[in-house]
């Protein structure tokens, strides 16, 4: 036990301190997940035009100098469809989990659920801004970034009018880095209010507070930089730059492992958290005696509905860009979706007789985890396939893998979420092949050149993506453990069996949702 709390000290204190480690390696570099602002480039509210050089003296008239560069500037397209895509994904949780996990619990816990949703995603966001947004997208190590954007400096100058500008995976592509990061907010607001389904009806609201903070600081931040901060492709200008530019990255980065819209970050990452939170928080009263049924499936089912939505913003959202890269994502989110409501439906009439509205609502979920990171990183039928194996290997999720496991894991985040981004992690690596219709990734940033199909490895590139998955499960259960066990000395984590017994609405904050 010593050896293990030793081994995890050493985690923290590597996150917190590492300096900037220069690694040699030079790993392909991927055009997967979402890119880190590049703030050397900014624009001002009004077009301006260069300033002319001073004229010469009439003695001599040489030919007038040229013109500087004119950095560049974000196309108004562009920024349209990033904030288009952040309204979406704060619809995902907003209401879209709120209901769809309102809909899962008993009517007595209703509110809990819905209050835990918007509170957490709430308090994370005011995190977000006053550092998450610093320690996962400037540059630091390659476990976590720097103290450049702290209170969002830098973002905007009032004074001079001028906005910094972050990269997208196109060289001289820039969009505005204030929309860039209240897109990555959204993100990291949906992956904390994830993980309260695994614990719902019976974990103490303080506690889950105190428990977002800390795993938010030192699991979801980390993460988020060691899979999706870069250099960003316009400081790839010559090859003899390759091998620093790349140390400067994130570590999974660093690997080459491809997530576009986070499967590691945010569905392993939540996932893995919640089944140790099952386990710390422990069941909930009755559990295994007597039945715990959805008091709303119709709730259930507006939710589903509204995250299917949403998630075209949160995948084609992350190609940064209205270009094709964004249109493959969509279309994948949309089939990879449709394909696994048919797999969970048709393997749950096979087995259980009958297919079920909340069967189709956990399908549509699933094949929205599995696809997060393949959106833009497989072709059609990659996702399709996807989608089809995601239904079936999710099912088996929530039922007899959660069999195997003994946790009460109220609404199955992991078996949904971390299992489905496990797998979709994995195909990613398969599927991006171009020998399999993928789109392949940039293998050479200098010149944007991608891999070639006589090139790529499947298996080379399956075995960089279970790197980047064990990294993430181990980094975020270590995490989670310690987060549940301070937020159980500081006011423990469970409710009392009479509380529970009244339900947490009442409880926890005085109301009822529905009049007797």
């Amino acid at each position: 036990m010593k050896r293990i709390k030793d081994w995890v000290a050493g985690i923290v204190l590597a996150a917190m301190m590492t300096s900037s480690v220069a690694f040699a390696q030079a790993p392909a570099a991927t055009a997967a997940p979402a890119a880190a602002p590049a703030a050397t480039a900014t624009a001002t509210a009004a077009d301006a035009k260069p300033a002319e050089a001073a004229k010469p003296a009439e003695a001599a008239k040489p030919a007038e100098a040229a013109p500087a560069a004119k950095a560049p500037e974000p196309n108004k397209g562009d920024t349209a469809w990033m904030m288009v895509s952040t309204l979406l994904v704060l619809m995902m949780a907003l209401p879209g989990l709120a209901l769809f996990y309102g809909g899962l619990v008993r009517s007595k816990n209703v509110l809990s659920v819905l209050m835990q949703v918007m509170v957490v995603f709430s308090l994370v966001s005011v995190l977000w801004l006053i550092y998450g947004y610093s320690f996962a997208f400037t540059a630091g190590n390659p476990y976590f970034g720097g103290t450049d954007r702290l209170f969002g400096k830098g973002l905007f100058d009032a004074a001079t009018g001028t906005f910094a500008m972050a990269a997208t995976f196109s060289k001289g592509v820039v969009i505005p880095e204030i929309v860039f990061a209240v897109f990555q907010a959204t993100f990291a607001g949906i992956t904390c209010a994830l993980i309260v389904g695994a614990f719902a009806e019976r974990m103490k609201f303080s506690a889950v507070l105190i428990f977002t903070v800390i795993w938010f600081t030192f699991s979801y931040i980390p993460i988020a930089h060691m899979v999706w901060f870069w250099p960003g492709p316009d400081a790839y200008t010559d090859a003899k730059l390759v091998d620093g530019l790349n140390a400067t990255a994130g570590k999974i980065w660093q690997w080459g492992a491809l997530d576009f819209a986070g499967g590691t970050v945010v569905h392993i990452n939540a996932g893995v958290a919640g089944l140790v939170g099952a386990y710390l928080v422990g069941k909930r009263l009755g559990y295994g005696k007597e039945a715990f049924p959805p008091h709303s499936l119709v709730l259930t089912m507006i939710g589903a509905s509204l995250l299917w939505v949403g998630w075209f913003g949160f995948n084609a959202g992350s190609a940064l860009e209205a270009n094709n890269t964004a249109g493959l994502a969509f279309f994948n989110t949309f089939i990879a979706t449709a394909g696994a409501v048919l797999s969970w439906i048709f393997i749950e009439w096979f087995l259980k007789g009958k297919p079920s509205m909340l069967g189709a609502a956990s399908g549509a979920v699933a094949g929205l985890v599995a696809v997060t990171p393949a959106a833009g990183n497989v072709g059609i039928m990659g996702a399709l396939i996807i989608g089809l194996i995601a239904g079936v290997v999710c099912f088996w999720g929530v039922t007899g893998l959660k069999k195997l496991l003994g946790a009460d894991d109220a609404l199955d985040v992991f078996g949904v979420h971390a299992v489905g981004g496990i797998l979709g992690a994995l195909l990613t690596g398969v599927f991006n092949s171009p020998s399999l219709g993928g789109p392949g990734y940039v293998s050479d940033w200098v010149t944007a050149g991608v891999i070639k199909a006589a090139d790529y490895s499947i298996a080379g590139q399956v075995w960089i993506q279970f790197k980047g998955v064990a990294l993430t499960v181990v980094w975020t259960a270590v995490v989670a453990f310690i987060a549940f066990k301070i937020a159980d000395l500081i006011v423990g984590l469970r409710v009392s069996d009479d509380e529970q017994r009244e339900g947490l609405d009442i409880v926890s904050h005085g109301e009822t949702a529905y009049n007797r």
